[in-house]
């Protein structure tokens, strides 16, 4: 019986999913009729959800936080709640989309967390399936922010109608190079602010990992030219895919033996210097290209400064002058990423239909990145700040954070009572 809700909220989804009318056609009042409340309201309610309380809530899990599964539950129901919303809205229709059909696929990772965090209440199983669905509960509640982001690309694409016919391979590389620059971002704050501990252990600098990355590039070569006569873009993204594994190569070799370098920073910069003078056939596309190429060379210069003037001593402290510039070259790659995603033809011709200059598109750009990299600090600062990590933890509520129905059954040697943290300690800086 306690399965029945689940259930119940599954059977509806589909049916209504199988009843929602979509069209294969639009007339021109349909596609340009306005937006109603109840549309706007499914937008903020979904990015909310999946931009801001999943997240959230996925840190608390790892923190094994008591307000894990309140706040997931509560992100639970909203979310379906602006599932409905999206299928009810009247006034501006859209043709079929990957954002609905993804929208749809989402309810899989949904239910079985459902599933799962109703068996885990339960407390059966506790030495034999548990510890496999605890692990499979970490995995998807760690993939909710990819897929959050994922469809809320697919929802701003289908808003706009971009990304159809031609459009199609320009939008790819935008928007996952962009992604990848977002993810880079991610993983770079982590290390900068909290990570100089792990990255030891790892026995690998942070630029073999980039190095890694910037070769497996190397599919970039092959797919800028598509047959006939080449044209100035392919030369010049198809060099770039050669310069970004070559240079790559070299990065892996000079990170051996846990050694820092540049290279992958110098690659950063000649690609920001090529985007940076890359033929548009806009304006306004050719400034915000140059202000992206600009932008990704301050990331590549950043990022110079910080390996060979601010770098963690060896026995790992840190100056005051690290802990202020640490948070520049993640926040510029932030920017980066929304600069380069921002940048597409179709965006670009909206812009400039609509009379904007590009001095206020980009602007409007880079405060979304202030907003976007607080989220990531937040997060980050949320990791070591909240349940088993609070630094104010005492025995009574290391009590009740021990043995919550998400975490595994102790081992006899671990049920060892958790020491008060020296008030002195209380507050420090990291």
């Amino acid at each position: 019986m306690r399965l029945g809700p689940a259930a119940v909220v599954l059977s509806i989804a589909i049916v209504l999913v199988a009843a929602h009318e979509h069209h294969d056609e639009l007339s021109e009042d349909e596609a340009n009729a306005p937006v109603d409340a109840i549309l706007w309201i499914h937008m903020f309610l979904q990015a909310a959800v999946w931009g801001i309380i999943f997240p959230v809530g996925m840190v608390l899990g790892l923190t094994r936080s008591r307000w894990h599964v309140p706040l997931q539950s509560t992100g639970f129901a909203l979310s379906i709640a602006g599932f409905f919303l999206g299928h009810a809205h009247k006034g501006r229709q859209f043709l079929p989309s990957i954002h609905g059909t993804f929208a749809s696929i989402l309810f899989i990772p949904i239910i079985a967390q459902l599933f799962i965090g109703i068996y885990l209440k339960l407390h059966i199983h506790e030495r034999s399936i548990r510890p496999y669905v605890v692990f499979a509960h970490g995995i998807l509640g760690k993939l909710y922010p990819i897929l959050g982001w994922v469809q809320m690309l697919f929802g701003a694409v289908t808003f706009r109608g971009y990304c159809r016919g031609g459009h199609l391979g320009q939008c790819l590389a935008h928007y996952i190079m962009g992604s990848g620059f977002i993810a880079y971002a991610v993983i770079m704050s982590i290390i900068l602010l909290v990570g100089e501990a792990w990255v030891r252990r790892s026995g690998r600098s942070p630029e073999f990992w980039d190095s890694l990355i910037i070769t497996l590039w190397v599919l970039n070569t092959f797919t800028e030219h598509h047959g006939g006569e080449w044209s100035v873009k392919d030369m010049q993204h198809t060099i770039l895919g050669v310069l970004w594994w070559c240079g790559g190569i070299l990065g892996i070799w000079l990170s051996r033996n846990n050694q820092r370098n540049v290279v992958p920073a110098i690659i950063i910069i000649l690609t920001g210097w090529a985007m940076s003078d890359h033929a548009q056939a806009l304006a306004i596309s050719s400034k915000v290209h140059s202000m992206f190429g600009r932008t990704l060379m301050l990331a590549g210069l950043t990022r110079i400064i910080e390996i060979c003037y601010f770098s963690p001593t060896d026995n790992g402290t840190t100056s005051a002058g690290f802990r202020a510039f640490r948070h520049l070259p993640p926040f510029v790659s932030t920017s980066v990423s929304l600069l380069f995603m921002s940048a597409t033809d179709e965006e670009l011709q909206f812009v400039h239909d609509n009379g904007m200059d590009h001095v206020t598109y980009i602007l409007i750009i880079f405060s979304l990145a202030f907003f976007m990299y607080t989220l990531i600090v937040y997060l980050i600062h949320l990791s070591t700040a909240s349940g088993r990590n609070a630094p104010t933890k005492t025995v009574e509520n290391a009590d009740m954070s021990r043995g919550m129905w998400y975490d595994r059954v102790p081992l006899a040697e671990e049920r060892t009572p958790v020491r008060d943290i020296p008030l002195h300690t209380i507050g420090e800086d990291d």
